[in-house]
């Protein structure tokens, strides 16, 4: 017999995060555990709020589904059980980290993957006007690869400081749905030429049958329009790649039909994760070993972790030990 327990923990950021729709300065996430004898597994989702979920919804659709799940429902029953979100993304990392331990097969050997090695991940900067994204890519600019989170007007002149104080990284762009009104297209080649290798969610989700004739040099990657399966096949023909997030996709079980079924339809993968701790993003390292990208630095941008968290070293994060999750 199990049981299923839910809490929100709250977090604080490390500064505050700023993106297009406005500052964070601390994240609330729904941690589960599953207690099978003397077998624990746990999960945590990050309720995606821009898509009107929040943690105490999280909490109660949880609540909804405990009978069945301390019954015994598996990560399939899930798909029916709970839409994608937060909830079923925490609940099906527990029973993977559940099955793992009480199998004594870890996670990655179950999906049948290499044996994994620290994966290079991207850091974020956060929006702000040139000098404070010139300052803290100074501050970074040993890592590899850098993640620019842009607002509209003013981008090159953003990503062009960040250039020059890091001239040897790569640089990915983050637009956050704020493109509208603007010459997209003068935009993408600007970027271009300032070596940005990746474009995330220009438009608003909706508004995507705009970019179907955009000319791009860079791949526009889609994220805020892309969250399961089933909005796969809007994406295709309007973005080269896909930005998949376990909270978006309702955990590693969508997450990994979403990868394979993203590659059957040409289009490369980019693994990310919301603000979250090393409990959340160890299943994430997972999904990425299938990526060609790697964003996973949500505990680098709080002011704390969990105990036995993810290993972050130079511009790498090290695949989870048992103790964390998997």
């Amino acid at each position: 017999m199990r049981t299923l327990f839910a809490t929100i923990d709250r977090f604080a950021t490390r500064q505050p995060f700023v993106i297009a729709r406005g500052t964070k300065t601390d994240v609330e996430v729904v941690r589960v555990e599953l207690r099978q004898g003397e077998i624990l597994g746990r999960g945590e989702g990050t309720p995606i709020y821009y898509l009107g979920d929040h943690a105490l919804a999280a909490l109660a659709a949880l609540g909804q589904v405990q009978a069945e799940v301390e019954a015994g429902a598996t990560r399939a029953d899930l798909l029916d059980l709970l839409p994608a979100g937060a909830a079923r993304n925490a609940l099906d990392s527990a029973l993977w980290d559940l099955e793992a331990k009480a199998s004594g097969v870890r996670v990655w050997q179950r999906l049948g993957l290499p044996q994994p090695r620290p994966m290079l991940t991207a850091y974020t900067i956060s929006l702000g006007d040139p000098a404070t994204m010139e300052s803290e890519a100074r501050r970074v600019s040993g890592r590899e690869l850098l993640k620019l989170k842009l607002g509209g007007e003013g981008d090159l002149d953003r990503v062009a400081a960040v250039r020059r104080v890091a001239p040897h990284a790569r640089l990915i762009a983050d637009a956050n749905q704020s493109w509208t009104g603007l010459d997209i297209e003068a935009l993408c080649h600007g970027l271009h030429a300032l070596g940005v290798e990746l474009i995330e969610q220009p438009l608003p989700a909706g508004a995507d049958s705009d970019l179907a004739h955009l000319r791009s040099p860079v791949p526009l990657a889609a994220d805020e329009s892309l969250h399961d399966r089933t909005s796969l096949d809007s994406v295709v023909g309007r973005y080269r790649m896909i930005n998949v997030k376990l909270d978006k996709a309702g955990g590693l079980t969508e997450a990994l039909a979403l990868i394979h079924a993203a590659g059957q339809r040409g289009l490369g993968v980019m693994v990310g994760c919301m603000l979250s701790t090393s409990l959340a993003v160890a299943p994430a390292f997972f999904a990425a070993m299938h990526a060609a990208y790697a964003d996973l630095d949500g505990p680098l941008l709080l002011a704390r972790d969990r105990a036995c968290p993810l290993a972050f070293s130079g511009s790498d994060v090290h695949p989870p030990e048992p103790a964390l999750w998997g």
